[in-house]
């Protein structure tokens, strides 16, 4: 007799092979969603399911858009609130960076300043309007206070935990090695919190768009707020979500150049 071995057959699985997306393919996904959007929308719209006197079609935002471009008012209003962002942010983040380096590397000074800290931190930028207003009047002057008054203690707070995050070991290992205290901050201190700094300001640099458009919707002439809350007194809302959208794109921009700029500073990271 023949004896069969019969041995288990094991199943082989198919291998898996995980498709890698290109920059490419990743941005015709993104491509085809923002247009599906944007194409329902318009159909939403142009069938009348929602009035145009709630939210316009992107079609009629186009229109006005290029209405207001070949104006020369669009861009106008767009510069006025970059140059307010831009001033308020650079004079916050000059202040924070060498006081949050003081703060994080000195306890006593971080003790004395706390109590301070605790204070302004939670204070919204709408908060400072009727203050700013007494002391500046509506001027270019107050909309740049709006946006160092809500921007330096959250750039403040940033700035010494990037400090405070140091290994202390490197430290000492540059004193030991002869290093002074000013050696030590230019050499350890410095380019080690760099990157957790300059990632902290770029969200503190959306924080400042928040402020100045807070500032505008109250007491200006121009700028990306005034646009949308006079598109808002005119029942135009076309207007309004025009502003809205130039937000976002202006936003997403100074984005792109922050990270051209992060490259640039950082090159010694890649």
């Amino acid at each position: 007799m023949t004896q069969v071995l019969q041995q288990p057959v094991t199943a082989s699985k198919p291998s898996v092979r995980k498709k890698k997306v290109t920059k490419t393919g990743m941005l015709g996904i993104s491509l085809f969603s923002v247009a599906s959007v944007l194409l329902v929308w318009e159909l939403v719209c142009r069938n009348g399911v929602i009035d145009p006197i709630f939210l316009p079609s992107p079609s009629q935002v186009l229109e006005r858009a290029m209405r207001m471009l070949s104006e020369g008012t669009l861009l106008w209003h767009v510069l006025a609130s970059t140059r307010r962002v831009m001033v308020g942010f650079l004079v916050a983040t000059m202040a924070a960076i060498p006081l949050g380096i003081l703060l994080g590397t000195s306890q006593r000074t971080r003790a004395a300043f706390d109590p301070i800290l605790s204070f302004l931190r939670p204070l919204p930028s709408m908060s400072w309007i009727p203050l700013s207003l007494l002391w500046f009047g509506i001027t270019e002057t107050q909309k740049y206070s709006i946006v160092f008054m809500g921007t330096f203690a959250p750039a403040l707070l940033y700035v010494i935990d990037a400090t405070r995050s140091i290994d202390p070991l490197l430290i000492r290992a540059a004193r030991n090695l002869g290093a002074n205290r000013w050696q030590v901050m230019r050499e350890v201190i410095m380019p080690g919190s760099l990157p957790q700094i300059i990632s902290g300001f770029k969200v503190i640099l959306g924080l400042s768009w928040t402020c100045v458009i807070s500032a505008e919707l109250v007491a200006a002439k121009e700028g990306l707020g005034f646009l949308i809350m006079n598109g808002k007194e005119f029942f135009q809302t076309d207007t309004v979500v025009l502003g809205m959208v130039m937000i976002s794109l202006t936003v997403l921009l100074t984005d792109i150049v922050s990270r051209v700029i992060e490259k640039r500073l950082l090159k010694w990271q890649e």
